[in-house]
């Protein structure tokens, strides 16, 4: 890792700064001495303000290296936190989701009384069907209004879950309902997909065929698409709920030990069985509604929109429980930011007036393509903070976020963390830091971030690259595997007895901030030079006419690893092999000519999944020129098909 210091100097050669404008430091939630605090002060006051307890914790924190324990002797519950307490409080008439479905009239804003009534429904009608406190359930389903109301009356009944993304294959599907254990499963038709049904039933039909233990499929009819229901297993949504009582006397919030798993998160790694990440109650939701209330600056008429898909962590974190508890009105969106046009995104945040968006850089990236004409129909002054998600951003991507969505004024968060951290670990607050394009910024408060020689040393500030680590527990970390705790200290704790293992490269600048370089696997070794991946990416997207690249390496006889690069160009622009000279030779300006890449493939879009990653995985499988992966969480599994064709065609050519 040390040797990848001079490689990322042209990442690091960003110079453009923006201090936090005064007029919105004045009113920011973050006060000056925000991270000067104690972090057992700060966790200690989080815990008892933010969280409504049934009993108040007696001890802190417990930390049996590497499994942490927080709040322990409290016991809360987190629906109560969510939903009920608002409603008491007097906030019933808030709105808690302003829902748009994927057709541009379906329309539906769910307050805060209307959500703890369809809660309290669903809680019922899932008791009927045999759940309670303990009983393992599995989720599948896409952005609709049930999705929400499903986890958060899984959490009144006190049932650990696990939510699959509704892309996710059969085998995957299946796969996760036996390592949990689910007893049910709960899902729907269909869901909207650009016009059409995308049928959910028959997946989770095969799933099911091999998973033994499942007792009954719930399912809700979205779509109308004809499906088979099996006698004695499936039964409606609205047949079990819609009778229901929503008097929420009928159905108490469960009392919940700190400590009581909450839900899996299944990762879905690049080899071997997917991790069952476990996160606990009182921890978790501490540490996601503290870090969304200053990340974003939440205030109690703010309009959050978080543009994920509720089957990732960040849906579950920053759509559901971080801004339900704190209760925020959010946006929430079943369809594609293209249909049916590629405005859509912008349409919705002037009809609700958002005021913070929280997105991936590929996202960003993908409307950067598009063009700025489409954000210009439409009014986003409402817009006050903005905020990056998923990988490491582009300088440019960054800067084009700021100044064509956000006016040239609107700050943007670029945030790290992990399902595994459970919640924001690595931010800028927008009241504070001077932010900086393409890094992090500073470690949250409470939050003890270092880059690691390879001796396990922390190395200081501007001397290098390293890997990156935390070294003392946060509330929303993960309790271990699912049933795995070898694997869980080998993947994690192995490497460095004294720290997490975060499994990301990262640099630490002269002023302490932290840039992250992408996945440990994706540094590449050319020539015995190391590059990461998000550097040459960077370059890349550095060009004007770049809108997208996504970059990878392949195997080569002489230089041990090639690099190649996937390339979608902005407009109308098509590739040719005088661009491709041009963007080899622009990369070899921006790094040096070792960071040239040996093949460029340009595209029309890349490989992505419908939370808006790119999959890199398939585009190693088409340098290396071998079987593609799965490809089932693709928002368009045709695309790498596309690209495939093309880099075949372009390597017949060199033959």
């Amino acid at each position: 890792m040390a040797e990848a210091t001079q490689n990322i100097d042209a990442l690091m050669a960003e110079e453009r700064r923006y201090p936090p404008d005064p007029e919105f430091a004045a009113q920011a939630n973050t006060p000056a001495d925000f991270y000067d605090q104690d972090p057992d002060t700060f966790w200690e006051r989080e815990g008892r303000e933010r969280i409504s307890w049934f009993k108040p914790f007696d001890t802190l924190k417990q930390w049996d290296r590497p499994y942490a324990k927080w709040y322990l002797g409290g016991k809360l519950n987190v629906c109560y936190n969510c939903v009920d307490r608002h409603v008491e409080n007097g906030q019933g008439d808030k709105v808690a989701y302003h829902w748009e479905g994927e057709p541009a009239d379906d329309r539906l804003d769910i307050t805060y009384a209307d959500l703890q009534s369809r809660v309290v429904r669903a809680a019922n009608g899932f008791k009927q069907l045999g759940i309670g406190k303990g009983t393992k359930v599995c989720v599948y389903m896409g952005m609709i209004p049930e999705a929400p109301v499903t986890l958060l009356a899984l959490a009144r009944l006190g049932a650990p879950f696990t939510f699959v993304f509704g892309g996710f294959s059969a085998d995957s599907l299946g796969g996760r309902i036996v390592d949990m254990g689910c007893e049910y499963l709960i899902t729907q038709d269909a869901a909207n997909r650009r016009g059409t049904a995308s049928a959910l039933k028959p997946i989770a039909d095969e799933a099911m065929s091999k998973s033994p233990n499942l007792k009954s499929c719930l399912v809700v009819r979205r779509t109308g698409t004809e499906i088979d229901m099996t006698e004695g297993r499936d039964q409606w949504w609205h047949d079990v709920v819609d009778g229901q009582s929503d008097d929420a006397s009928s159905c108490p919030c469960e009392e919940m030990d700190s400590e009581d798993m909450f839900f899996l998160m299944y990762s879905s790694g690049t080899t071997g069985k997917p991790k069952g990440i476990v996160h606990t109650t009182a921890g978790y939701l501490t540490g996601v509604s503290t870090t969304h209330h200053y990340v974003f600056d939440i205030k109690p008429e703010t309009v959050y929109w978080c543009a994920a898909d509720i089957g990732w962590i960040t849906g579950h974190s920053y759509i559901v429980f971080g801004p339900l508890c704190n209760a925020t009105t959010s946006v929430m969106y079943e369809g594609l930011p293209d249909f049916p046009d590629k405005d859509r995104w912008w349409e919705i945040i002037e009809r609700y007036k958002v005021n913070v968006l929280y997105t991936a850089p590929t996202s960003i990236r993908t409307h950067m393509k598009w063009g700025a004409e489409y954000a210009e129909r439409h009014d986003l002054s409402s817009l006050k903070v903005l905020g990056s998600v998923g990988e490491p951003i582009n300088p440019e991507a960054w800067v084009w976020y700021r100044d064509t969505i956000g006016g040239g004024k609107t700050p943007v968060v670029d945030t790290w963390w992990q399902t595994e951290t459970g919640m924001i670990m690595v931010t800028p607050t927008p009241g504070l830091t001077t932010l900086k394009p393409g890094s992090a910024t500073q470690p949250f408060p409470g939050v003890m971030a270092a880059a690691y020689d390879e001796q396990g040393k922390a190395i200081p500030a501007g001397s290098g690259a390293g890997y990156m680590v935390i070294k003392e527990p946060w509330p929303a970390m993960f309790r271990g595997l699912y049933n795995d705790d070898d694997r869980f200290r080998e993947t994690y704790w192995s490497r460095f007895p004294d720290a997490y293992l975060a499994g990301d490269g990262a640099r630490v600048d002269e002023d302490g901030d932290f840039w992250l370089m992408g996945r440990i696997d994706d540094v590449m070794n050319v020539s015995g030079h190391r590059l990461s991946t998000i550097e040459v990416e960077s370059a890349l997207v550095d060009h004007p006419d770049v809108a997208q690249a996504a970059v990878v390496s392949r195997s080569d006889p002489t230089t041990g690893q090639a690099i190649v690069a996937y390339v979608t160009l902005r407009g109308d622009q098509q590739g040719s092999p005088e661009k491709l000279i041009e963007l080899r030779d622009h990369v070899g300006k921006v790094i040096g000519p070792i960071a040239k890449p040996a093949n460029i493939v340009f595209a029309d879009t890349l490989p992505m999944t419908r939370s808006g990653k790119i999959m890199r995985r398939l585009l190693k499988d088409v340098a290396e020129n071998r079987a593609l992966g799965d490809t089932t969480t693709l928002a368009d599994p045709a695309v790498v098909q596309e690209i495939k064709a093309r880099a075949d065609a372009e390597a017949s050519k060199e033959d």
